[in-house]
């Protein structure tokens, strides 16, 4: 369908505010959803993307004078008619599936099962429609086992098949994607491409939003910004910009991360780590200085998910020793925190938060005994302590008592930095620290742990951003099949580097030996060739 002939938006929404107490969340936004287009909707944690999207969904009510029509004809958002309700498809960031119920149950709520005259459910004819539709994204997960036992990406794509199932073309309706390639490979965010670009090809109307900027410019065909709740960018064709140009319209401003290595002081071993084995890590050994930050790649099942959480012993530690200067750390979090060790994991809202608590409990949660007065918590002096260092992390909005489920991404990431800061760490490891976070946080969060190593902190740094590693580690390990591969540092320390070792292109391994062969592959202008073999 072509732009012209979009002529009646899917969704029209009109001057659109909501206020909560202390905060204007949505000021007047207003943005349109034609037939046949992708249209993204992007803007830092905090912009106001969440609180739309969930005024969208019926789940938020906006404030009086917003007007939104569908298909040329006004509804009410807050009350929707069924017809209406089954014209808007949402796939939420934190996907809304039943972890205790299988990839069929899910498929089947709200829409049921397919039975027989006796209304006995068709098991085998729902177990063939459920893998069928699965198959269109490449996997073929156990889709009678439990969604929680299930990877991330099996996950995110049950939620998106959910959505798409009995698509009605009879009238354009709209399909809102939140973040949806975050847990996501190449292959299968290309498979989820297509399938988006089939729909609107059928006249649907998708609002796709992402933190991923280059997804943006390949996959949308206009794009609205907002900034503090308001919209600085409305429904431009994205081939009108540029990822700089974008990110200036979401932050106002140029942000330009800028290492500061050449500041920092690298001082004796703070964490030695010998003959390291888990479920998939095998004999590894490294370690890192004071004042250095040392990052490790690799492709998923490589080992490096499993890096920081084995060293933290959060999870099994088979065989190895961890030091921390010159300690002994057992495979315990309790041991850990003790030697001064701080983790913060991959997925944030399971293992790094509490979402039903609030700021000013959380920040202060792993020690307490400051806080004491006799043998109670001085509340005074949580408060206290909870406000500084939120203001330290700059979490936005800095409401102490908000919980923290209602906290965007980024302040969350920024929220359980500032809790493991608060102990004062001397090994800080970070799993992922900038994932499903937008450039705003990602630069704040970035000076956050430059700082931590410039004030004597060692870092690790395990992420499958290969720009990420270039911009914060002196030294990147390269893990393949749970073993060490190689070392990049110094000119060897470049995005094309750690992509082509990651891959195994440049090298035959024995062990964690490398023996060095010469590939040809190209080098961005910014880039140097490495003049030397991996060591």
């Amino acid at each position: 369908m072509t732009l012209s002939s979009r002529s009646t938006p899917v969704l029209d929404i009109q001057e659109m505010s909501k206020t909560y107490p202390g905060q204007v969340a949505l000021a007047n936004a207003s943005f349109q959803v034609m037939r046949g287009e992708v249209h993204a909707l992007i803007g830092q944690n905090g912009s106001g993307k969440s609180t739309l999207i969930k005024t969208v969904a019926g789940y938020v009510k906006a404030d009086h004078g917003s007007r939104t029509l569908m298909n040329g004809i006004p509804i009410d958002l807050w009350h929707p008619t069924q017809l209406q309700r089954s014209r808007i498809r949402i796939v939420h960031q934190d996907l809304g599936l039943v972890p205790t119920l299988s990839a069929i149950e899910n498929l089947a709520l709200g829409r049921g099962f397919d039975t027989d005259a006796t209304g006995r459910i068709r098991w085998r004819r729902e177990t063939r429609r459920c893998q069928e539709l699965l198959m269109a994204f490449g996997l073929a997960p156990d889709v009678r086992s439990p969604v929680a036992s299930l990877s991330a990406a099996e996950r995110t794509a049950i939620a998106i098949v959910r959505a798409l199932q009995d698509w009605d073309d009879s009238e354009p309706g709209l399909l809102v994607l939140d973040e949806p390639t975050a847990s996501l490979n190449t292959d299968e965010v290309s498979a989820l491409f297509r399938e988006v670009h089939q729909l609107a090809k059928r006249g649907a109307g998708i609002l796709f939003v992402s933190h991923v900027l280059s997804e943006v410019l390949n996959l949308a065909d206009s794009v609205t910004v907002l900034r503090d709740g308001k919209t600085v960018l409305h429904g431009e064709q994205v081939t009108k910009h540029s990822q700089s140009s974008l990110v200036r319209a979401m932050v106002g401003e140029n942000l330009t991360p800028q290492r500061l290595q050449s500041e920092r002081h690298i001082g004796e071993y703070s964490l030695e780590v010998t003959q390291l084995s888990g479920a998939v890590l095998r004999n590894v050994s490294f370690k890192v200085r004071v004042g250095e930050v040392l990052g490790f790649a690799g492709l998923v099942g490589s080992g490096r998910e499993e890096l920081g959480n084995c060293v933290f012993g959060a999870t099994p530690r088979f065989a190895g020793k961890v030091l921390v200067k010159k300690r002994k750390v057992f495979a315990h979090p309790h041991d850990a925190i003790r030697a001064g060790m701080a983790l913060v994991p991959a997925d944030r809202k399971r293992l790094g938060l509490i979402l039903s608590q609030r700021l000013e409990d959380h920040i202060p949660l792993p020690h307490l005994r400051p806080l004491r007065s006799g043998l109670r918590v001085d509340l005074h002096r949580l408060r206290a302590d909870a406000s500084r260092w939120a203001h330290i992390l700059q979490v936005q909005p800095p409401l102490l008592r908000r919980r923290l489920e209602k906290f965007s991404g980024g302040n969350q990431q920024k929220a359980v930095l500032a809790r493991w800061l608060r102990t004062a760490p001397q090994v800080l490891i970070l799993d992922e620290p900038t994932q499903g976070v937008d450039i705003g946080a990602k630069s704040a969060i970035y000076h956050t742990i430059d700082e931590f190593a410039m004030a004597g902190g060692a870092v690790i740094v395990a992420s499958p951003d290969a720009d990420e590693l270039v911009r914060l580690c002196d030294r990147v390990l390269v893990i393949r099949g749970g073993m060490i591969g190689c070392e990049l540092s110094g000119q060897n320390l470049t995005n094309s580097r750690i992509v082509q070792e990651s891959l195994g292109a440049t090298s035959l391994r024995a062990g964690s030996r490398v023996v060095e062969r010469i590939v040809p592959f190209t080098v961005s202008a910014n880039e140097s060739s490495p003049s030397e073999s991996a060591t």
